[in-house]
């Protein structure tokens, strides 16, 4: 890094003012002047951590959609190619940031008793980021497992001012109860601190907003500064001026940027609450006016939201969960009209298996977007995508069976160099998807030797590669 001033900012300063408190980017005023310095941000141990859950599987999980490389692709390690009709062609500029996991099973998602059959939807979520079994009880003695996000929050989140987020795209409502007498926390967390602590997500990007930059100290307060419509940013214009005056020529750049981005953001949140609220037609009339009905607008403010609180070191643990199990949700820009769970129930009819194809590669395609801010980020002296992990994937397999076996997992970023990218490593059979996550935790700081139902380490790295101690 390059640096000219003689100020020296701390990496948690912040501009504060009338409830308002916004966090900074990483900056040269921040790099002590004449000493050596290293980001401690490009520690492994301080690796982010984004983990997003896909529901319901993809149609490459199934037998017939396998054999086509629907998924997975043919070629092994380095020799692979995406195939014409695979879903995870969209992600094909990222290709040096990609880690295809292919082949692992999450088999605490299936039944271990005849009571629990059938409620392979209602466990699935839960299963994900824990690999442990859910207990089936609609009571308080929820039990579960510590899920992977939370291992790395508790250990290194706990001195940034979130030390874990937890967003959500989709609401859901079982008229009151979930089924196959299973709580519906099982259902709606990915994220638990505990095996009795799961915890809630968030829906609405301005919660996110006010929850990343302090807006106001009551609802009252966030109300009125709302009918104000001014901008956040209005409430420190007074902080904003001091610190650029202090700051070198490249800082005011990377801080004008940093502003002009949050502006742009609340800007467009404003813009769907607006809409909303105007009278017109929704597409889902049911969702709070905060909720853009466009899947697509909604994924990107998310992913944005995400960028913003990562680049500040706000946090850097997040959980995204993208949908829920037999959600009737359609995606009218995936080539179908039909529902994400009707086509997920494809008979292994190939016609119908390439619907729901159609609309996992649209939503696999939004991940391109965030992939694409994450490496246009730069923290530091590299791009926010080299310092991230990012574990997408989903605990069941071929929804058509509601099995939970060839399920589907990327490993995304270079994770301060845990993370090779450009591979396809296929797992043999049976493989726990467990045994990936134990390697990806060993690289990023933490000594774990068993996670959930593991039975050991799977290798994230090709056999040739210096990582496995070759040339």
């Amino acid at each position: 890094m390059n640096f000219i001033t003689g100020t020296h900012l701390s990496r948690r300063s912040f501009m504060r003012g009338m409830g308002a408190s916004f966090s900074l980017p990483l900056l040269d005023a921040m790099v002590p002047a004449g000493r050596p310095w290293k980001d401690p941000t490009s520690d492994p141990r301080f690796t982010r951590l984004v983990c997003i859950e896909e529901s319901m599987g993809c149609a490459g999980g199934s037998d017939w959609g396998d054999a086509r490389n629907l998924f997975a692709p043919a070629g092994i390690g380095r020799d692979f190619d995406f195939g014409p009709d695979s879903q995870l062609r969209p992600l094909e500029g990222f290709r040096d940031y990609l880690t295809i996991v292919s082949n692992t099973d999450c088999r605490m998602a299936e039944p271990y008793r005849a009571e629990e059959i059938g409620g392979d939807h209602d466990r699935s979520t839960a299963v994900f980021l824990t690999q442990a079994h859910p207990k089936q009880t609609q009571g308080s003695d929820i039990f579960l497992g510590t899920s992977l996000d939370q291992i790395h929050a508790q250990r290194f989140g706990q001195d940034t001012a979130l030390p874990s987020l937890e967003l959500c795209i989709e609401g859901i409502d079982r008229g009151g109860g979930c089924a196959y007498n299973y709580h519906c926390a099982y259902t709606t967390s990915l994220a638990w601190a505990s095996p009795s602590q799961p915890l809630p997500a968030i829906r609405e990007p301005r919660a996110v907003f006010e929850r990343l930059f302090g807006a106001g100290d009551s609802a009252a307060d966030r109300a009125q500064r709302r009918r104000t419509n001014a901008s956040m940013l209005d409430w420190i214009v007074g902080e904003v001026g001091r610190l650029r005056r202090s700051l070198g020529p490249v800082d005011r750049v990377a801080l004008d940027d940093y502003l002009a981005y949050i502006r742009e953001i609340e800007r467009r949140i404003q813009l769907v609450e607006q809409r909303n609220l105007s009278g017109e037609e929704r597409e889902m009339p049911d969702a709070p006016s905060g909720i853009p009905d466009s899947f697509e607008e909604h994924m990107q403010l998310m992913f944005d939201l995400q960028v913003l609180a990562l680049q500040t070191d706000m946090t850097r643990v997040i959980t995204f969960k993208t949908g829920f199990d037999q959600s009737n949700r359609t995606f009218p820009g995936s080539g179908t009209t039909k529902s994400i769970h009707g086509a997920s129930h494809h008979g292994n009819v190939p016609v119908d298996i390439m619907d729901f194809h159609r609309i996992n590669t649209y939503r696999t395609a939004q991940l391109a977007y965030f992939l694409r801010r994450m490496q246009e980020t730069m923290d530091g002296d590299a791009p926010l995508l080299d310092k991230t992990a990012i574990v997408w994937g989903s605990p069941m397999g071929d929804p058509n069976l509601h099995n939970h076996r060839r399920c589907p997992l990327l490993l995304l970023g270079k994770a301060n160099g845990a993370l090779e990218g450009g591979l396809h490593l296929r797992a043999p059979k049976g493989t726990p998807m467990a045994n990936a996550f134990v390697s990806l935790m060993q690289g990023i700081g933490h000594d774990m030797q068993s996670f959930g139902d593991s039975t050991g380490s799977f290798p994230l790295y090709h056999a040739g590669s210096a990582a496995a101690g070759g040339a």
